[in-house]
């Protein structure tokens, strides 16, 4: 039996999280440098006609949309979702994509942060399983120590749910 949210009977959300907001900062910079230059050219180049004026301020919005919504909107629509029994990856702005990875199938759980990273608040966790694709990195997880020993626990405890089960 499955619930609205995709979760499974018995199965529980523990954490949801987007990657961190350092992730969208390069985009509200290119989108300031955008506007500058924008403002720089109708201020200073005043004797451009209407429609230079119109090509000017397309080619900003256009600018704007390949450079600044688009990576916002990657952002927004990407979660990562824990539960007592799964990790869920969710991706997709126009068609929707989704990763399970079972908690029983992770054998080891381990986080990497940088300076910047530690003054931020986030992190890289690295979730390792066998099998064919090993090793899953997911960048700019805010919070990465708190989650990574949530998600150690949280493997632990299915590990021994099934083992009393089996």
């Amino acid at each position: 039996m499955v619930s609205s949210a995709g979760l499974s009977e018995g199965e529980r959300l523990v954490l949801k999280v987007h990657q961190h907001w350092k992730t969208v900062l390069r985009p509200a910079l290119v989108l300031a440098v955008i506007i500058a230059g924008l403002l720089a050219v109708l201020l200073f180049v005043p004797h451009l006609v209407l429609a230079a004026r119109l090509a000017v301020g397309a080619a900003a919005l256009v600018l704007a949309i390949i450079f600044v919504a688009s990576p916002l909107l990657r952002w927004w629509t990407t979660s990562y979702e824990l539960t007592n029994r799964r990790l869920r990856l969710r991706t997709g702005i126009l068609t929707r994509a989704g990763r399970d990875f079972p908690l029983s199938r992770i054998s080891d759980v381990s986080f990497v942060q940088g300076l910047l990273d530690r003054m931020l608040g986030c992190g890289r966790l690295i979730v390792e399983s066998p099998g064919e694709h090993g090793q899953l990195v997911l960048n700019e997880i805010p919070h990465v120590q708190h989650v990574q020993a949530m998600m150690f626990q949280l493997v632990e405890d299915e590990q021994e749910r099934l083992a009393r089960e089996g």
